[in-house]
């Protein structure tokens, strides 16, 4: 089930085409515990915790130094068009472990760390902390999504996804629109 690499860099036109803004919220995915998916029509997110019930807050992290979670990494957006290439099925989309799935551009031209983004009454913020595609994405993955999702252009589009942090709680709904404040 592992897409080749020509098959991924076929998929980059596709992939541009997503809007610099008033994008689509397309899936939300909650992880009750490591490995574990729920996917979501709604979501609550709270400054605190994250998205409601997702084991973000109770996970240790390797990005801080005491190993508590990042709050720069509350909530991973994915892009939609970018899991439709290399996962295919749609149905395979939340193996990757992202909470919002988007049909938004998140390159780093459009979407800077520090850029506010409004998904239903949410506001996130994109922080700078990189989302590459780690051990467990190459494994369901393979190697040539991760080579193009950490590839000069798969890092400048940010097709692995980005981090945020929750600026403002609030419920998020399939088929929100996702915009720049």
């Amino acid at each position: 089930m592992h897409r080749s690499l020509a098959e991924l860099e076929a998929a980059i036109d596709e992939i541009q085409g997503s809007p610099p803004d008033d994008g689509r919220l397309e899936l939300i995915v909650r992880r009750p515990d490591v490995e574990a998916r729920e996917v979501l029509d709604e979501g609550e997110i709270d400054e605190l915790d994250g998205l409601l019930g997702d084991c973000w807050s109770t996970r240790p992290s390797s990005t801080t130094r005491d190993g508590s979670a990042n709050p720069d990494a509350q909530i991973t957006l994915t892009n939609a068009r970018s899991m439709a290439a290399i996962a295919g099925d749609r149905a395979r989309w939340p193996l990757a472990g992202d909470q919002l799935y988007v049909d938004l551009d998140l390159g780093e031209a459009n979407l800077p760390p520090g850029t506010r983004l409004l998904i239903g009454a949410a506001v996130l913020e994109v922080t700078a902390l990189p989302h590459r595609g780690c051990g467990k994405f190459l494994r369901r993955f393979g190697k040539d999504a991760q080579r193009f999702v950490n590839s000069p252009v798969g890092r400048e589009l940010n097709l692995r996804g980005i981090n945020t942090r929750v600026v403002a709680g609030g419920t998020v709904r399939i088929g929100d629109t996702v915009r720049k404040a």
